[in-house]
């Protein structure tokens, strides 16, 4: 199986919830399947700062999309890197962040690597 990049990008994260698929506001919806796992630099956070980084699937192609990941992560990262567990994706995903607390954006470098 091959493995690829995805997506990538940087972004200055403040409190409007970020799509890494689309690198707009979002969430986005993505049917590209395979399996999913991404990456996360958060080397910019410092004390005050959380972060949240959610995954968005639909059950069936016809269902609504919601939450099936979630965590929050809080003040400076160490290690500096957070990486999501694998999972498969195919009917309408999405992988997002949000700033929950802090004083200004947060810088996150992403990766998105997809196995299929």
């Amino acid at each position: 199986m091959a493995i690829s990049e995805a997506y990538a990008g940087t972004e200055s994260v403040t409190t409007t919830e970020w799509s890494c698929t689309t690198d707009t506001a979002g969430p986005d919806v993505d049917t590209t399947y395979g399996v999913y796992q991404a990456f996360f630099d958060l080397s910019d956070m410092v004390a005050g700062d959380e972060l949240q980084i959610r995954v968005y699937e639909k059950v069936q192609s016809t269902d609504t999309q919601r939450v099936v990941y979630q965590t929050n992560l809080v003040g400076p990262q160490s290690p500096p890197i957070f990486v999501t567990p694998s999972l498969i994706l195919m009917n309408g995903w999405d992988i997002t962040l949000d700033q929950i607390a802090g004083t200004s954006g947060i810088t996150v470098t992403w990766s998105i690597r997809k196995v299929a």
